[in-house]
């Protein structure tokens, strides 16, 4: 495109430079009119514009015989328009965009989530705003108080802490040596490749209280389901798996190990009975599902389960009485944990993919 037929429109409302000050300056002592000094600006400039900068810069001098004179001076003129961009500080990338300050503010204050899923599941959702944040953006706005009901108080995690290194365990569980080993599970449970494969962990509370959380985290879907036991027994945890499995049996015959194909576990004494877990407890010759365990003291074996046990602690901190939650509670912990936009699911929720 030749120069000429250039269609880009030169900026409009430039603010004047010091270097333009200082040639209204000139030309204000030479006697000139506002217009007149507008046109012999480049780029030219308004007339109001002329008259609003010579109002700012005028100054009151003393002539030698002590009379008094108003001119203007560019580097007084500078001086205040520096002074003023200063006082005005950094403009809000947000602007008077109160709609999306408002879902922010839900969505962190009210709903518990972080700034990288409210951002993440904008996008993905394909929600439309005047204005688009990152996820740093938001921290570093709620970092100077730009909101008017967000502060760090509300975030659920200030700073992700770093990451230590893992060294592979291979380790044999002394109390647990007849049980299926974590190596022996198929590719299709390690890579994630289909829904069904379950990472199962038992959540205590307080210290001398009994009742604790049976946590089950899906691989692929990253679905939770959980589920308050009275002990943290082996009696419990079988309990709960045969109320489950009737649960699902009664919709359709077969659904339970179509939808639980494998469990992953610790060592932990209330696993230690695959027999059990295995058998169905409607069908007794039928094996219901397949129990793997993991190497002693690697939780990161069953890293799913684990971050899921994070989120819990958000609702559920660390030396509560389990027990002063009710069955209602519970479940809406579970409902809100289903339905919260993970990155690692491209902010999509568990029960989206899980559907």
């Amino acid at each position: 495109m030749e120069q000429g037929n250039c269609s880009t429109q030169k900026r409009r409302w430039q603010q004047l430079t010091e270097k333009d000050r200082y040639k209204i300056e000139a030309l204000s002592k030479q006697g000139l009119a506002p217009a007149l000094i507008g046109e012999a600006l480049e780029p030219k400039r308004d007339r109001r514009t002329i008259e609003r900068e010579l109002s700012k810069g005028m100054t009151v001098q003393f002539n030698s015989d002590l009379t008094q004179k108003v001119v203007y001076l560019a580097d007084v003129a500078q001086r205040i328009s520096d002074e003023r961009a200063k006082n005005k500080g950094r403009g809000l990338k947000i602007g008077k965009d109160h709609t999306l300050a408002k879902y922010i503010e839900q969505k962190i204050g009210a709903e518990g989530w972080s700034p990288d899923a409210v951002i993440g599941s904008i996008k993905e959702q394909g929600l439309v705003f005047k204005v688009s944040l990152s996820t740093k953006t938001v921290y570093n706005m709620i970092d100077r108080g730009d909101f008017l009901n967000l502060t760090n108080k509300d975030l659920p995690v200030k700073k992700r802490a770093k990451r230590r290194g893992y060294n592979k365990v291979r380790k044999v569980a002394l109390n647990n040596i007849k049980g299926r080993n974590i190596e022996q599970r198929l590719p299709v449970v390690n890579d994630r490749q289909e829904y069904g494969h379950w990472e199962m962990d038992c959540l205590s509370g307080k210290v001398n209280t009994k009742a604790c959380l049976l946590v089950l985290t899906e691989r692929l879907s990253r679905k939770e389901i959980i589920i308050k036991l009275p002990s943290k027994t082996q009696a419990s945890v079988i309990a709960a798996i045969d109320r489950l499995e009737h649960g699902y049996e009664t919709v359709t015959k077969g659904s339970f190990s179509r939808y639980f194909k494998s469990f992953t576990m610790d060592n932990g004494g209330e696993f230690l009975d695959t027999h059990s877990l295995e058998r169905s407890s409607l069908y007794p010759s039928t094996k219901r599902t397949t129990c793997y365990y993991a190497h002693p003291y690697s939780a990161w074996e069953r890293g799913s389960n684990e971050n899921a046990n994070k989120l819990i602690r958000r609702f559920i901190p660390k030396g509560t009485n389990i027990d002063n939650y009710s069955e209602e509670e519970i479940k809406r912990i579970e409902h809100w944990m289903n339905n919260y936009p993970r990155r690692i699911l491209g902010y999509k929720t568990a029960n989206q993919v899980a559907a």
